[in-house]
């Protein structure tokens, strides 16, 4: 049976607003992030799945207001570590920030996880998800920008920031009864 996978970024933070590296901050979304989510039309489901943090666990509860999400913790966002809370104008001028930037984001985040890391600890919680899905046909799951590039790149062929996607937008595809990911498109979620 083929299932149908809608991966959606949760909604904009104060963070989001001022461009900061928001990971493992719990950040509420704001109004203006509740009404970008509240005007959008996303597709039904069957189940949803999100991330343990607030702003995502909110996300998923404006769009399916008749699901309890069901959270899993490896969704979550990478933890920028000593970055965390701070924007590229704050950092610019810090060495080991210059340093993540000349590595392309593959060294580790002082501090914090490196890509890799956190690429692994988000598929754990994407073959958590599979195995949960059970009978269902049509999964949304909310979660984060990070997320969503970590699971993209290592289904589908392109670079991790080939997948970025802006709050309240996502990707869909489907999973064959094989096990194969295909279809993969963008969705914008607009009315």
């Amino acid at each position: 049976m083929e299932k149908t996978i809608t991966l959606i970024r949760h909604g904009k933070t104060p963070g989001n607003f001022e461009k900061r590296y928001i990971g493992t901050t719990d950040e509420q979304m704001t109004l203006d992030g509740e009404n970008e989510i509240t005007s959008r039309k996303y597709p039904a489901c069957d189940i949803v799945f999100s991330s343990p943090l607030r702003r995502c666990i909110r996300t998923a509860k404006i769009i399916y207001p008749d699901q309890q999400p069901v959270i899993i913790d490896e969704l979550r966002e990478t933890d920028f570590g000593r970055f965390e809370g701070k924007n590229y104008k704050e950092l610019s001028e810090d060495k080991d920030y210059i340093s993540w930037i000349e590595s392309g984001g593959e060294a580790p985040f002082p501090g914090g996880e490196s890509r890799e890391e956190a690429n692994k600890r988000t598929m754990l919680g994407f073959e958590k998800l599979i195995k949960m899905c059970g009978d269902y046909k049509d999964i949304s799951v909310v979660c984060h920008g990070g997320t969503i590039m970590a699971i993209l790149s290592c289904l589908f062929e392109g670079d991790y920031y080939s997948y970025h996607v802006e709050n309240g937008e996502g990707y869909t595809f489907e999973i064959s009864s094989n096990g194969l990911y295909h279809g993969l498109r963008t969705r914008s979620f607009i009315r």
